[in-house]
């Protein structure tokens, strides 16, 4: 996860002494030749690593699956934001279950792709960013570079929704007026940011996330017509009318959302750093003993598998909620407390709280990865330091583009009244934004050169195109709408 740093192989105290006399070696003379002992001690198959996987062994199940999540989990929750909630509920009150295919259809999609990312980042030790510098040409940089720039310009979109459903949050509370809490969630946030504090936001705000799985009670709560549910899910309640395929986009682009794949990359890299042997050069699975190897990559696949069923889980569970509560009446999601009154059947006057918690919490975490996202990636192919766990002093360009992100956002508060409307246009933005970047990605993946043994084989290379399509289309379809008005 991007966190500040804990005590790792880069420091130079006494506990990296003692580590460096046990093993016998002698004290590095520089930083190259440091890491050059990392990477050796990273091959041995009998090291410290070998001794916390057997102690992770003597753990119980729970505890250890509980270890094992990490960056899948946060992208996860991360992709539940209000721009998904938002758009979740604007889908099952609009359209009732209607929409519940893309549910099963996404899953496998949302895997296939942030593992994917995730796994040339585990494989490599290296970034999106700075993969996409490596595999590319100077022309296709430049290209590649406008695109992370455009990225930067939906993130900021995104953040400001984010921003302003914070902010409806707390209204709902009775805390004061949205607009004020918008200002104030954002400027915090960046301080926060700035100071190194994210490793506090992604621990504390992300269980806040888990309210949202009130909406599963509401499912044994409300009336539900499971039958027609079934329909849903299965496609036979699908509507060729441009208002439906526009939200189909929304609905794409808020799970399969661009900004994901580069914190995705991103994420696991801090996670690296933070190993050990990891410091300033995350150590990838070609340069570890195969048993170790193998090991991470299982635990990562098992993490981001997690992740992603979670996040569907919650996107199934809102959009069948509010089907059957605010779609029966065909009410029309136009606030944050529109969107809270599916989950009265099952707390009655308490879902506004509940609701807003939900919204507070998510919004909060998925701003910062939002601006974070972005900011890595074209910092990674620039060349330049990037990550939370530098200071501001030693990664200018992230940190400047992080501040443009988040600061950006709460300007864009000042330019709109229709917070759910931005929110569910950013779904559609990201949606139009997707296919360019799985590309790139694609293409990563299947180097040899870059990727060795573990670039993709038939079933991600299989799964990873046909994502890669159907966003296209989805893109296409997306700014047709958008140009015409007409979804």
């Amino acid at each position: 996860m991007l966190t500040v740093l804990k005590v790792g192989a880069r420091n130079t105290g006494k506990g990296g002494q003692q580590a460096m006399n046990q093993t016998g070696a002698s004290k590095p003379e520089s930083p190259q030749s440091a890491a050059v002992e990392a990477r050796t001690e990273a091959r041995t198959e009998n090291g410290p690593q070998e001794n916390s996987r057997h102690q992770e062994k003597k753990r119980s199940p729970v505890r250890r699956f509980l270890g094992l999540l990490g960056p899948g989990l946060v992208t996860g929750s991360a992709d539940d934001d209000p721009s998904g909630i938002a758009t979740y509920a604007q889908a099952g009150a609009t359209f009732s279950n209607g929409m519940l295919w893309t549910v099963p259809v996404t899953l496998p999609l949302m895997m296939a792709v942030q593992e994917i990312c995730d796994r040339t980042a585990l494989a490599t030790g290296d970034s999106l960013g700075k993969l996409a510098r490596r595999k590319f040409t100077r022309k296709p940089r430049v290209m590649i570079a406008i695109l992370i720039v455009a990225l930067l310009a939906a993130n900021t979109l995104n953040a400001a929704a984010d921003l302003m459903a914070i902010g409806q949050g707390m209204q709902l509370l009775g805390a004061g007026p949205d607009r004020l809490w918008s200002i104030v969630a954002g400027v915090g946030i960046a301080v926060v940011l700035m100071a190194g504090g994210f490793e506090i936001i992604s621990k504390v705000f992300k269980w806040l996330c888990l309210s949202l799985l009130a909406y599963v009670a509401v499912l044994f709560v409300a009336k539900v017509d499971w039958g027609d549910v079934l329909a849903g899910v299965l496609g036979l309640q699908f509507r060729p009318s441009l208002e439906y395929l526009s939200l189909i986009v929304a609905v794409l682009g808020t799970t399969i959302s661009p900004y994901l794949f580069f914190w995705q990359s991103a994420d696991r890299i801090e996670e690296l750093r933070e190993e050990p042997r990891g410091g300033d050069h995350a150590i990838g699975l070609e340069e570890q003993s195969p048993g170790s190897g193998g090991h991470k990559l299982r635990n990562a696949r098992a993490d981001v598998f997690v992740g992603m069923f979670f996040s569907v889980l919650v996107m199934f569970s809102i959009t069948a909620a509010t089907a059957a509560t605010l779609g029966r009446n065909g009410t029309d999601v136009k606030t944050a407390a529109d969107a809270a009154k599916a989950l009265e059947p099952i707390v009655g006057p308490a879902a506004k709280f509940l609701f807003a918690a939900g919204f507070i919490g998510s919004g909060i975490l998925a701003v910062p990865v939002l601006a974070a996202s972005g900011s890595a990636g074209l910092a990674g192919l620039l060349g330049k330091q990037w990550g939370f766990d530098k200071k501001p002093s030693k990664a200018p360009v992230f940190y400047l583009l992080l501040g443009v992100g988040t600061i950006g956002g709460v300007i864009v508060t000042f330019f709109t009244t229709d917070p759910i409307g931005l929110l569910i246009l950013s779904a559609v933005i990201n949606g139009i934004a997707a296919a360019p970047f799985l590309i790139v990605t694609m293409l990563i993946a299947r180097d040899k050169d870059i990727m060795g043994k573990y670039r993709n084989g038939k079933l991600a290379s299989t799964i990873g195109w046909f994502t890669t399509a159907v966003m296209v289309v989805a893109g296409v379809i997306g700014i047709w709408t958008t140009v015409t008005g007409t979804g």
